[in-house]
C-alpha cells in the first residue's frame, strides 16, 4: 500500500488536537516526559498546525543567500504541527518547542530533511508565535530548546529512515487506514511503532 495523501491528513487532523499529540509523544517517550502535567494535559499541550510565528530580526528567506524575510513579518514553518508546552498553573509556556513532521507523498529524504534545516534557519533569531485564539493570553516568546519528531509510515522508504538514523533525528513509524484503503486489495498491516534510541537535537 502506498503512501497516500489521505494518510498524511488523517495524521495531521489526529495531532491537531492535543489528545492526538500526546498519544504520538507516548510512542516517544523523552518527549511525553516534558509534557508538564498529565493530569491537566489541554492545559499543558498546546498543537498548531501549520504554525505560523513573526519575525524579530530578518532572516534568509531560504537557506541560501538573497532574499531576505524582514523583521516583523509573519512566516509558516515548514513543519506540519509545532506542540508548544504550558505550565498550567502559572499560564506560562514552557522552554521546550516540539516539531513535528509527517512524511508526506512522494518526499524524499533530503526533502523531509530540508524542511527541518529551514525550521531551524527561520527560529534561529528571536520570534514569537501567533497563537490559536484559545491561548491569547500565553507569552509567545520563541525559544532555544526546538526538537524534531518525524512521522514515517510502514511504506516509507529504508533509506529515510537509515537518513534519520544517522542524523541521529527521532522518528515513529505509524499505520494509517483510511476509506481510500479499503478499496485496496492487500491486506492493510496491524499499527507498528519504532523508537529508535536516538539524541532528539539534530
Amino acid at each position: 500500500m502506498s503512501i497516500r495523501q489521505s494518510h498524511y491528513e488523517t495524521l495531521l487532523a489526529a495531532y491537531s488536537n492535543h489528545a492526538g499529540a500526546i498519544a504520538l509523544f507516548k510512542k516517544y517517550r523523552p518527549y511525553l516526559e516534558m509534557i508538564p502535567s498529565m493530569r491537566r494535559p489541554k492545559e499543558s499541550v498546546i498543537p498548531i498546525p501549520l504554525p505560523l510565528v513573526r519575525t524579530r530580526n530578518a532572516v534568509p528567506a531560504s537557506g541560501t543567500t538573497g532574499t531576505t524575510i524582514a523583521p516583523g513579518d509573519v512566516i509558516r514553518l515548514p513543519c506540519d504541527v509545532a506542540v508548544l508546552m504550558c505550565d498550567p498553573e502559572w499560564k506560562v509556556k514552557t522552554g521546550v518547542e516540539v516539531f513535528i513532521f509527517i512524511h508526506r507523498p512522494y518526499e524524499d529524504f533530503s526533502d523531509l530533511l530540508a524542511r527541518w534545516r529551514q525550521t531551524q534557519i527561520w527560529l534561529d533569531k528571536e520570534y514569537e508565535w501567533l497563537m490559536p485564539s484559545r491561548y491569547k493570553h500565553i507569552l509567545s516568546e520563541g525559544t532555544d530548546d526546538t526538537r524534531p519528531l518525524f512521522v514515517l509510515f510502514p511504506d516509507t522508504p529504508e533509506r529515510i529512515r537509515q537518513g534519520l538514523r544517522g542524523a541521529c533525528l527521532p522518528y515513529v513509524i505509524q499505520t494509517v487506514q483510511t476509506p481510500e484503503d479499503d478499496l485496496d486489495e492487500e491486506p492493510v498491516s496491524t499499527p507498528e511503532t519504532v523508537m529508535p534510541e536516538l539524541d532528539s537535537n539534530g
